[in-house]
């Protein structure tokens, strides 16, 4: 047994409680303002320390298998850990694709080997994948990249991801960005050098125009849709007022915190797809959005 003490711990109603944690194989048996009479084998003073739930990070880009001279399953899961992530779910842009069942059970084979976190994959789908994505098990969800990708991962047209959102039950997650798009405004802008005119190419419409496209087939099918990354305020606005239920979204950091500024000083390290912080688009903090 593992006894924790004296920590501040955060409660699921966002409460904080000062106090003692009692951990039996691996779950909390326990919680009391003071454990005396447990015969704990570990015992952690964490006097000023604060207890949180770990995290679940549900989009992470590892590079394994194919390119493990920058990183494999184990560094990636060391990092979660020793950042609080206790679970991640992990994308299917690697070499070779996650997008076979083989593919699928090759990773789960190394993460079951390397990872010190709880795991997942997503199956990424292609135009010619629909089978795979059907019957591959055990697999978090589909991702689908309508756009900043190229290869058999694009799939960014309506005749092609209508057939993933009318077969099946699996959650879709997307990269929502309208590619078409986004290769129109790289011609318009190409003998621009500037690192920050990537947040003009890929613009806050080529991001609204895939999420409509996707919600309208997420509603379509009553499909469960999961928005990977949002990244504008206009689209939190129009899924704000035209959500179901089944539909939710995500933020990530650097969306919140980073800007076109970042371009000045971090140059092309500021760089990222969906590009931060759009020409026009201010975030307002004052308003709460619930994607739940």
């Amino acid at each position: 047994m593992l006894l924790i003490r004296q920590s501040r711990i955060l409660l699921p109603d966002r409460e904080f409680f000062l106090g003692d944690v009692l951990i039996e194989a691996g779950k909390i048996v326990r919680l009391a303002s003071e454990i005396a009479d447990a015969d704990a084998s570990n015992i952690i003073d964490a006097t000023g320390l604060t207890l949180l739930p770990g995290a679940i990070d549900p989009q992470v880009h590892f590079r394994e298998p194919g390119l493990e001279h920058k990183e494999d399953l184990h560094t990636a899961s060391r990092a979660c850990a020793k950042g609080g992530v206790t679970s991640f779910l992990e994308m299917p842009n690697t070499r070779p694709l996650t997008t076979t069942q083989a593919a699928l059970d090759d990773k789960l084979q190394r993460a079951a080997q390397k990872c010190l976190v709880n795991y997942g994959f997503f199956i990424g789908a292609t135009p010619e994948n629909s089978s795979d994505l059907l019957t591959a098990k055990p697999t978090c969800g589909i991702k689908i990249f309508m756009g900043s990708m190229h290869g058999p991962l694009l799939v960014s047209v309506e005749e092609q991801l209508e057939p993933i959102f009318a077969k099946g039950k699996r959650l879709i997650a997307v990269h929502a960005e309208d590619q078409q798009r986004i290769s129109d405004r790289r011609e318009q802008f190409a003998s621009i050098t500037d690192p920050a005119i990537h947040s003009q190419i890929q613009d806050e419409q080529a991001a609204l125009n895939a999420t409509k496209l996707a919600l309208k087939l997420s509603k379509k099918y009553q499909r469960r849709l999961h928005i990977l990354h949002l990244s504008t305020g206009i689209e939190a606005e129009f899924l704000r007022e035209d959500k179901p239920s089944w539909v939710t979204a995500e933020v990530t950091p650097q969306h919140l915190l980073l800007n076109t500024d970042a371009y000045a000083k971090m140059g092309t390290l500021a760089q990222m797809n969906p590009p931060c912080d759009r020409p026009k688009i201010t975030i307002s903090f004052g308003k709460h959005y619930s994607m739940a």
